[in-house]
């Protein structure tokens, strides 16, 4: 039995489909809850528990405070006990701005800026000399070191390298007691009305002082008062002139290089921060790359005249202000709009693109008049760049991106910092290398670190070390190595970036915090696993609670405690159906229990398929880290392609291959990596990516509308005789729009009432009862049922009730057959987990007709799947593959890649190490590789047969 006082006590749970659930779940230990997608695990672990654990902590705020954070639902639980403070770890969670990256978001970034501010030393961008500093007593014994005995002029520059006369400094230099300046190495007099040639460049110095050194108290103050003078008016730098041999010397308070005395401020943390005025790169304002006009985008082809359309932005020949005046530049200079573009003067090609102001008379011959023009171009390119900058509109921006590429930064070449940063270095490094270094790399560079400082160095960089190094492991032991830490987040999958935020938290060494982890093995190979299961392990032996909602085999068996909810999913879930260590669950009866003992398990197929013999053929992709790799899909297969996170799966398949489909056969818009060629095109009709991003974002979108399906149930209800009588259009039976849906709560089916400094209350509509239509379009009704009821049933209800409706019944069976057959029709598809959304989508293809040569990318469509879901999942995709279709597949989970036809297998480690194509093949094939590591895995996976 489990102790009262070591556990959360949760009563009456009944969140979405959970059936008013009891439940115990031990404190300090690793509680893994699993079940069939939909069964009602997130509704229970975040839906529930986490949310109770925020509403609480928010209503410890005072009531002014609230008002601002907006209000949080109390779940629909009778009472939660032992509750202690609750961290969620999700996988949608990372930022999607340019400005974050994984150096960002770990917070290793901010160290190292510290380190960088307060340990590294400063070279000259000039020389490349170490830069020096003083205080102003050290200044004067120097002074007095090295000049015993000269004669000297003290001097403080006010100008360096600068054009203009002047006139106005000398006379404020003569105001303020000074009697000599040196200009351009020469000293001078200074005399009433002095000035200099403005368009040349200057150097100018004050003469503060003039003296012979000497070692006595009065020579020594007087040098002291000088210094002090001179570096106030030439802000903290001096310089030194030695009146014999004419020869300069700079001292500075700040960092200065000792030749050229060009001198970089005292650095502080925000000069290593391209999120800071004071440390990104002027020229991207420290996003490192800059979009630039590309003049071939602009005139594809320059044999084409203006008027037939060679600029590409401005398109045909149109009585426009805009050809005009081109056709008055013409007359300037000498060529018609109907000349070839390559033909153009390339004076006038500049006034073009550039832009310019000119006016010019022209004489008539014939008609023996003047004629006066005048022209006030802004330029094709300059429109373009303002258009992108400042435009509002996202259509506006995508079009001048179309004529744009995105490059490196030229000024900072894509480090993102001002050039000062890049010059400050600890053991020969600058930020930026380290930044673009992996993290296994990294690791071991500050490993070494300590014995490349000086004590000095020592003593203050030590704590900060220290905290790198930590965070460095952590991120290595959560499988992260191959990750550099100026990887934009934005480039991060979900898995990544929920495992970026379990570094993060094992690092704050926080105890007591109950952590909540929704599927963390996502995208993890399985060689990465136990790291993983580790570090979990290690959250919970500090003292925390850690529940984990997750179907990995791995991950159930090294739980303390394992919750099955279940039997079955949607409305025929939401019990617990066994309860206890990972041993008793073993016994159990349950589904998941008879998938983990072996009683149940997928197939291998006794034969692989053949395909139909033709490739699709990707030579020389080099995309991030791919090394050159050349592959060969065979069409009408299932292919599997594996490896271990970071390998470049992802680099090959969805940011090489799937926009060169996508161009090639929609047209799309992203541009791929960079690859040699492709080959195979023609054998395939279309490409079509199915991933897990939701459905919807809003309460109005469900399943009916993202397939499509309730068009065409809108249109079955108007053909209806009633309806026709009443003469109702589709739009009559939306929720959408005015007409026939419920005004007063606009057909949401709920009203919202605002409370103050409460949460909103959700009530139902008191006028519709919820049904989301008026009374009129509710005495519509197909076979007895209205619009409303119809929005109620689940698949597996609306089946046999639209059998004889062709069209309809298509895309109800299809979602029926990828196993979400409880899910109702007008269900919030806000509600609907990873999993389903991407199953949603998958039915929302099949039911298309398909030509039997279409091409479907899935990457790992196994996230959020129990076994069983799998098998569902894997029924689907045979299907598709035997009428002739293509089914690519990136995926670590084991069950799918031994049911592959074909597999390509990318690593053999991460990051660096990885871009390679290491094994292909039938799966019996790969299995002998020696290199890979899947190939372990599988050989395990096909001896059980």
């Amino acid at each position: 039995m489990l102790d009262k006082d070591n556990t959360i006590e949760v009563l009456g749970a009944r969140v979405h489909n959970l059936k008013n659930i009891d439940i115990s779940i031990p404190r300090e230990k690793l509680v893994v809850i699993t079940g069939l997608s939909g069964s009602g695990k997130s509704s229970l672990a975040f839906d529930t528990i986490y949310a109770e654990g925020q509403r609480r902590y928010v209503e410890t705020f005072s009531a002014y405070a609230r008002q601002f954070l907006g209000g949080l639902e109390r779940p629909d639980v009778d009472k939660i006990d032992g509750l202690s403070p609750v961290i969620a770890i999700e996988q949608k969670t990372t930022s999607k701005s340019p400005r974050s990256t994984v150096g960002t978001i770990t917070e290793i970034y901010d160290f190292l800026r510290l380190l960088y501010a307060r340990g590294a030393d400063a070279y000259s961008y000039n020389t490349g000399e170490k830069m020096v500093s003083y205080s102003d007593e050290q200044i004067k014994d120097l002074i007095i070191q090295d000049f015993n005995g000269k004669r000297i002029n003290i001097l403080a520059p006010v100008i360096k390298a600068r054009k203009g006369h002047y006139a106005e400094l000398f006379q404020q230099i003569t105001k303020q007691g000074f009697l000599k300046v040196r200009v351009n190495g020469e000293v001078q007099d200074l005399v009433s009305g002095m000035k200099l040639d403005r368009y040349k460049t200057h150097d100018i110095e004050i003469v503060v002082d003039r003296m012979v050194i000497e070692d006595t108290e009065d020579n020594k103050k007087r040098l002291a008062e000088s210094i002090n003078t001179a570096m106030h008016h030439g802000e903290n730098v001096l310089m030194i002139l030695d009146q014999d041999t004419n020869e300069v010397r700079y001292f500075s308070r700040n960092l200065m290089c000792p030749t050229t005395g060009i001198s970089y401020q005292n650095p502080e943390p925000n000069l290593f921060s391209f999120n800071s005025p004071k440390g990104a790169c002027p020229h991207c304002n420290g996003l490192g790359t800059v979009h630039e006009i590309n003049a071939k985008k602009i005139i594809p082809n320059p044999k084409l005249s203006i008027k037939s359309g060679g600029f590409a932005p401005l398109g045909e020949y149109k009585s426009s202000w805009i050809f005009k005046q081109l056709e008055v530049i013409g007359e300037k200079f000498g060529f018609k709009i109907t000349d070839p573009i390559e033909k153009i003067p390339a004076e006038a090609m500049e006034m073009i693109l550039h832009g310019g102001k000119d006016k010019f008379t022209i004489n008539s011959k014939d008609l023996g008049v003047t004629r006066d023009y005048k022209i006030d171009f802004e330029g094709i390119s300059h429109f373009i760049k303002n258009q992108y900058d400042e435009s509002a509109s996202t259509t506006i921006k995508r079009w001048a991106k179309d004529f744009m590429d995105e490059i490196n930064c030229p000024v900072c070449e894509g480090s993102r910092l001002k050039k000062e940063a890049q010059f400050f270095r600890v053991n020969g490094k600058n930020i930026t290398e380290l930044c673009d270094m992996d993290i296994s790399d990294l690791t071991t560079w500050f490993q070494d670190l300590n014995n490349h400082l000086t004590d000095k160095q020592l003593l203050i960089a030590s704590e900060v070390v220290k905290e790198i190094k930590d965070r460095l492991n952590f991120l290595m032991n959560v499988g992260l190595n191959y990750l550099a830490l100026s990887r934009s987040s934005k480039s991060l999958s979900g898995g990544e970036a929920q495992r970026i935020r379990l570094a993060t938290q094992i690092g704050s060494q926080l105890v007591g915090v109950l952590y909540i982890l929704d599927e963390p093995s996502i995208g993890l190979h399985q060689r990465d696993n136990e790291k993983l299961i580790h570090s979990l392990e290690q959250l919970r032996d500090i003292g925390n609670s850690v529940i984990v909602v997750e179907h990995d085999k791995d991950m159930i068996e090294t739980a303390d405690y394992v919750i099955d909810i279940g039997p079955k999913a949607g409305k025929y879930g939401g019990e617990i159906i066994s309860i206890g260590t990972p041993a008793e669950t073993l016994k159990s009866n349950t589904i998941t229990a008879q998938y983990l003992n072996g009683t149940m398990k997928l197939e291998i197929p006794k034969e692989r398929r053949k395909g139909n013999g033709k490739f699709l053929k990707l030579s020389g992709a080099t995309g991030n880290n791919l090394k050159n790799v050349t592959i060969e899909i065979p069409l009408g297969q299932m292919t599997c392609v594996t490896g271990v996170s970071g390998s470049g799966k992802s680099t090959l398949i969805n940011e090489t291959l799937y926009p060169i489909l996508n161009a090639y056969y929609f047209n799309g818009v992203k541009k791929p990596q960079p690859y040699k060629k492709i080959e195979g095109l023609e054998h395939i009709d279309k490409v079509i990516d199915i991933d897990q991003s939701p459905i919807g974002r809003t309460p109005r979108s469900n399943p009916a509308t993202y397939t499509e399906v309730f068009t065409e149930i809108r249109n079955l209800f108007t053909m209806t005789s009633e309806s026709m009588i009443r003469g109702y259009k589709a739009g009559r039976f939306s929720f959408n729009v005015k007409g026939g849906r419920c005004e007063t709560c606009e057909g949401s089916g709920v009203r919202t009432i605002e409370m103050n400094f409460l949460p909103d209350v959700y009530v139902e509509c008191e006028t519709c009862q919820g049904k989301r239509f008026n009374r009129e379009t509710l005495e519509i009704r197909y076979k007895g049922k209205s619009i409303s009821d119809v929005l109620n049933m689940t698949v597996d209800e609306a089946v046999p009730f639209f059998e004889n409706i062709p069209k309809i019944y298509r895309k109800v069976k299809t979602i029926q057959d990828v196993g979400l057959g409880y899910i109702t029709l007008g269900q919030q598809s806000t509600t609907l987990s990873g999993g389903e959304a991407q199953r949603i989508k998958l039915a929302g293809e099949l039911s298309k007709k398909d030509t039997g040569n279409t091409f479907y990318i899935l990457d790992e469509p196994t996230t959020g799947l129990h076994f069983e879901d799998i098998r569902v999942l894997m029924d689907v995709i045979n299907k598709l593959v035997d009428k002739g279709n293509t089914i690519l597949v990136i995926e670590h989970n084991m069950d799918v890649i031994k049911l592959a036809d074909y597999i390509i297998d990318i690593g053999p480690e991460g990051g660096k190490g990885g871009g390679e194509l290491i094994a292909k093949g039938t799966p019996e094939e790969v299995a002998k590789s020696k290199k890979s590591y899947t190939a372990k895995f599988l050989k395990k996976e096909l001896e059980q047969k």
